[in-house]
C-alpha cells in the first residue's frame, strides 16, 4: 500500500537515548564497564504507586502496580553499591557525564540552561530500585539540519540507565543491576518529522553527532530510539525501544497502517450501530460446561488447574477482530494484548478465529447461542482462574469502548519485526517531581564557552582525515563509522599494521555477508576480531579465513577466537611444507607447466587452496607457485 503521508498528517517525534562511556556511573562511582570477580547479591522488593505532592495518581504507574509483582534484584559488588540498593542517598551528579552532554548539545546549537535540577520520574516496573529514575535537563531549544530541513531539537536531557530485565514470570520478575545508573543522554526532537525515510536521516544524524564525542558506548543495549506518531484524526502514540536503526521506518509504516486500520474500524462499527451503552451492559458469561470434553490444550490445562472459561459478546464486531491490515495488525490482537500486559493470561480466543486451536464447530455454534450472538457479533473467551479471566475480559470490554473512538492515546512496545504490541498507558504530568538528595549544578557562562572551544571534530570531518590516512574511500570509512565499527577498525590497523583495505573489508562486506545468511554478528567479541588479525600479522592464521572464523563465532556464543582456530583446523603450516607440495604438484604438472603455464598455476592453486584455505596467505601462495611453475617452463 503506497500511503501519503503529507495527505494523512503524519507527525512524528523522535528520543534519541544512548549510554555514555564515562569510567563512573551518574550518581555513584561504580564503573559503568563490566569487571570480573565480586560478589553475588539478590534481594527482593515490591513497589507500589503513591500520589504526587498534587494528590494525584500517574497512570503508568497505577498499571505497574496493579500487577503486583515481586521483584528480584541480583547485583554484583564489582558493578553495584548501596546507590543502586536504594540504601545510600545518591552522590553529586558525575561531572564527566555533564560534560559530554554538554557537549552533544552545543553540537546540536542547543542552549545549556543556567543550572541543572535533578528530577524524579516515577517507574514502578522495578527497573529502578528506588521507584522512580533520576533525569535533568542539559540543554534546551537546539536544531540539526537534515536534507535542508530544519529540524528542532526541544531538550537533551541526561538520566540514569535503568536495570536489565534477566527473566520475567507469572507475579515475579527478575533484574540485573548492572547496567542501573550508566549516564544515558536523551534527545528529543519536535514532532516534525513526516515520513518514515525522514525519521531514519534524522536519527541517523543525532547518532552521529553524539559518536563525534567519542564518548558514546556501541553495541547491543546502548542505544534505544522511541518514536511519538500521530496521524489527522488519529491519535499521539509513544513507541518505545526500537534498537536497530534500519527499523525505524517500517515502526512508522506500520503504525501509520495500524492507526488507519482502527479509523476503518470505528467507521465501520458507527454503521453498524454498535454502541458503548450496549458494550457496557453486556454480561460476562460462564461457559465453561460447553467446553467439558474440548480438544483444546490451552483450555484443558486451564480447566484442570481450577479455572474457568467465560465470554463476552461484542455486539457489532463480528468479522472485525480478525479483519488484518498487515501481517500482526489485526483488533483481535490488540485486545488480547491489551488483556495479557493488565492481567497476564494466556488463554484468548475470538469466534473471528474459531474453529480452530482445538476448539470445534459445535463449540463454536453452542457458544454464540449460549451468549446471543448474532451474525454481526463477535465473542471473546478468556480461560483462566475465574477473578483473574473477569478482570481480563472487563480490560477487553474498555480496549472494544476505544474502538468506537477510534485511536486510543497510549504506550506500546517496537518488535522486531516492526509491529508494536500495547505496554501501558501514557504517562501523566504527575509521574515528576523535584530530586531532593542531590543539590542544583551551576553552569557558568565560562565554563560553557571553554567546552565550546574543545568541540571534537564532525564524523564527516574525521571520516575525511581518515580516508586520506588510511588510502580508503570515503564510501568505505562511512560504513564503518554508520556501523560503529570505525573504533576498532583504527585499533586493529595501529596494534597490528595489517593493510587497512584487508580490515576495512572484513568489518564492512564481510559483516554485511553474514547478517544476509542470518548470523548473528553482534556475538563476535571485538577482542576476538582483534586477536585474529594480530595472529594474521605474525602469520599463525591466514586473512583468507576471517569470513569461516566470524561465522564460527556468530554461531558458537561464548566461544574463544582459540576454540575457532581449533574447530575449523585452521592452524598455520610452515613454508618448507608448503614449498614441498608445490613441488609435487608442479612435477606433476610439468608438461602442463611448460606449455600452458596459466593454466597451471590456476590448476595447482585448486589443489592447495583444499588444504590450505585459512592456513596460508592466500596472495602469498599464488606468488610462490607462479615462480616454481615459470621456473619449470625456463
Amino acid at each position: 500500500m503506497k500511503l501519503d503521508y503529507e495527505k494523512l498528517g503524519l507527525k512524528v517525534g523522535l528520543e534519541i537515548h544512548r549510554q555514555l562511556d564515562t569510567r563512573h556511573k551518574l550518581f555513584c562511582e561504580c564503573p559503568t564497564a563490566p569487571r570480573e570477580g565480586g560478589r553475588e547479591i539478590t534481594f527482593i522488593r515490591w513497589l507500589r504507586e503513591a500520589q504526587s505532592e498534587l494528590g494525584e495518581v500517574d497512570p503508568a504507574a497505577l498499571f505497574e502496580s496493579w500487577k503486583r509483582r515481586m521483584i528480584v534484584y541480583h547485583a554484583n559488588t564489582e558493578s553495584t553499591c548501596l546507590v543502586e540498593l536504594d540504601e545510600e542517598p545518591p552522590h553529586d551528579l558525575n561531572r564527566e557525564a555533564v560534560e559530554v552532554a554538554l557537549t552533544a548539545a552545543l553540537l546540536m546549537n542547543a542552549k545549556p540552561v543556567d543550572e541543572i535540577h535533578v528530577m524524579r520520574k516515577i517507574v514502578i516496573d522495578g527497573s529502578n530500585t528506588t521507584g522512580f529514575q533520576r533525569t535533568c535537563v542539559i540543554a534546551l531549544g537546539g536544531e540539526i539540519q537534515v536534507d535542508g530541513k530544519k529540524i528542532p531539537i526541544q531538550t537533551i536531557t541526561l538520566e540514569e540507565d535503568a536495570a536489565r530485565i534477566i527473566e520475567q514470570k507469572p507475579h515475579e520478575v527478575h533484574y540485573d543491576l548492572s547496567r542501573l545508573g550508566i549516564p544515558l543522554i536523551e534527545v528529543s526532537t519536535a514532532p516534525v518529522i513526516s515520513s518514515p525515510e525522514e525519521a531514519y536521516k534524522v536519527a541517523h544524524a543525532i547518532g552521529r553527532i553524539l559518536r563525534a564525542t567519542r564518548k558514546v558506548k556501541r553495541g547491543i543495549g546502548t542505544v534505544r530510539q522511541d518514536l511519538n506518531i500521530s496521524i489527522a484524526g488519529g491519535a499521539l502514540v509513544e513507541i518505545k525501544g526500537v534498537q536497530e536503526l534500519d527499523l525505524l521506518p517500517k515502526v512508522v509504516e506500520l503504525e501509520v497502517i495500524r492507526q488507519l486500520h482502527l479509523l476503518k474500524i470505528r467507521d465501520e462499527l458507527e454503521r453498524r450501530g454498535a454502541s458503548e451503552e450496549e458494550l457496557r451492559k453486556e454480561p460476562i458469561r460462564d461457559v465453561t460446561r460447553i467446553f467439558a470434553k474440548t480438544s483444546s490444550k490451552i483450555i484443558r490445562r486451564k480447566m484442570e488447574a481450577g479455572g474457568v472459561v467465560l465470554a463476552l459478546r461484542l455486539k457489532g464486531f463480528g468479522g472485525l477482530l480478525g479483519l488484518e491490515a498487515a501481517p500482526g495488525i489485526r483488533l483481535g490482537a490488540e485486545l488480547a494484548g491489551r488483556a495479557r500486559a493488565w492481567s497476564e493470561v494466556e488463554g484468548i480466543f475470538h469466534t473471528d478465529e474459531l474453529p480452530g486451536y482445538g476448539i470445534s464447530e459445535d463449540e463454536v455454534a453452542r457458544l454464540k447461542e449460549e451468549v446471543g450472538a448474532g451474525e454481526l457479533d463477535a465473542v471473546v473467551l478468556v480461560a483462566a482462574e475465574r477473578e483473574r479471566a473477569e478482570d481480563a475480559l472487563e480490560r477487553i470490554r474498555e480496549r472494544a469502548i476505544e474502538a468506537l473512538h477510534g485511536v486510543p492515546s497510549e504506550t506500546r512496545g517496537a518488535k522486531p519485526d516492526g509491529t508494536t504490541i500495547y505496554l501501558r498507558p501514557r504517562p501523566g504530568a504527575a509521574r515528576m517531581y523535584p530530586e531532593t538528595d542531590i543539590p542544583p549544578l551551576p553552569l557558568p557562562r565560562e565554563y560553557v564557552e571553554e567546552i565550546r572551544r574543545r568541540l571534537p571534530p564532525t564524523l564527516d570531518e574525521v571520516a575525511e582525515e581518515l580516508s586520506k590516512k588510511h588510502g580508503l574511500s570515503r564510501q568505505i570509512i562511512d560504513e564503518l563509522i554508520d556501523s560503529e565499527k570505525i573504533e576498532l577498525f583504527e585499533r586493529i590497523v595501529g596494534e597490528t599494521g595489517v593493510q587497512p583495505s584487508v580490515v576495512a573489508s572484513v568489518l564492512t562486506e564481510h559483516m554485511k555477508s553474514l547478517k544476509r545468511e542470518g548470523c548473528e554478528v553482534e556475538r563476535i567479541r571485538e577482542d576476538d576480531l582483534l586477536e585474529f588479525f594480530r595472529r594474521v600479522a605474525r602469520g599463525e592464521v591466514a586473512k583468507e579465513a576471517a569470513l569461516d572464523v566470524m561465522r564460527w563465532l556468530a554461531r558458537n556464543p561464548g566461544k574463544s577466537l582459540e576454540d575457532a582456530v581449533n574447530a575449523l583446523g585452521l592452524r598455520a603450516v610452515s613454508l618448507e611444507e608448503v614449498k614441498a607440495r608445490i613441488a609435487e604438484l608442479v612435477e606433476a604438472n610439468r608438461e602442463l607447466a611448460r606449455s600452458n603455464p596459466g593454466k597451471a598455476i590456476s590448476i595447482i592453486m585448486g589443489e592447495l587452496m583444499k588444504t590450505y584455505r585459512g592456513r596460508f596467505d592466500g596472495g602469498k601462495l599464488y606468488q610462490l607457485v607462479s615462480q616454481a611453475v615459470h621456473g619449470q617452463g625456463g
